[in-house]
């Protein structure tokens, strides 16, 4: 047996093995009322998880078992420490599929996915998908991207709003909330971006959908609120 393979199945072992040493049975039930999926959770929480991220290091090997694990701590261990250098296409849409909770989603999307640069068209592309968790997956994408990526041009949000719109009357809960999400991030990148979300927003807020009247109102309510006007400088 190859001897890297031997130190990266130890230290997979090691891993799982600190990791449920850790596991809270109340805390998953706490996090059940916040809508994680409790199954193959052991409630650790984020803190936790990302301080032994900080240890391990980046290691796609790593990362790869720990998702594969389909424990749910592990796998949002393994997006913290895996290297976007590394990930392909592939991966991406292998894991969106596995996808089976709205935190497990958000983490890998925010943490993991936004600093590879076929993110722009995968947000886009996975909108179209029919699971909820994956079609979450496409705004939480655009939404950590607005946050993060700084120095993108605005075109790359605005090409953003017509799959936003398309996707506002979406009535279940996770896939709403994540169009809120990405709509109301792309509006505080910057004051052209703001009035184009505003303008979004305003024609989300006419369909004939509680869902898009729900994310309109919400996303209104903070893009022209006083903070954000003050902080994009008008």
């Amino acid at each position: 047996m190859n001897s890297a393979f031997q130190v990266e199945r130890l230290e997979y072992e090691k891993v799982l093995k600190e990791l449920k040493k850790r596991a809270n049975p109340k805390n998953v039930e706490g996090m059940a009322r916040f809508g994680i999926n409790p199954k193959n959770t052991l409630g650790i929480s984020v803190p936790e998880l990302r301080a032994l991220a900080k240890r391990i290091g980046k290691n796609h090997g790593l990362a790869l078992k720990l998702w594969n694990s389909g424990i749910h701590e592990a796998r949002m261990l393994a997006a913290f420490i895996d290297d976007p250098l590394l990930v392909d296409g592939k991966q991406m849409d292998a894991w969106i599929k596995d996808f089976d909770s709205w935190d497990v989603c958000d983490q890998a999307c925010c943490d993991l996915f936004d600093q590879i640069p076929l993110a722009y068209g995968k947000a886009v592309k996975w909108t179209g998908r029919k699971g909820e968790f994956e079609k979450r997956a496409g705004f939480a994408l655009m939404a950590g991207l607005a946050w993060h990526d700084k120095d993108a041009e605005d075109e790359k949000f605005v090409q953003f709003f017509p799959f936003i719109r398309r996707e506002a009357s979406d009535e279940r809960n996770f896939v709403k909330k994540a169009v809120n999400w990405a709509l109301r991030n792309i509006g505080k990148r910057n004051k052209k971006l703001n009035r184009l979300a505003i303008e979004t927003a305003k024609e989300i807020e006419k369909m004939d959908s509680k869902s898009a009247r729900w994310i309109a109102k919400d996303a209104l309510r903070e893009l022209q609120g006083e903070a954000v006007q003050k902080r994009l400088g008008r």
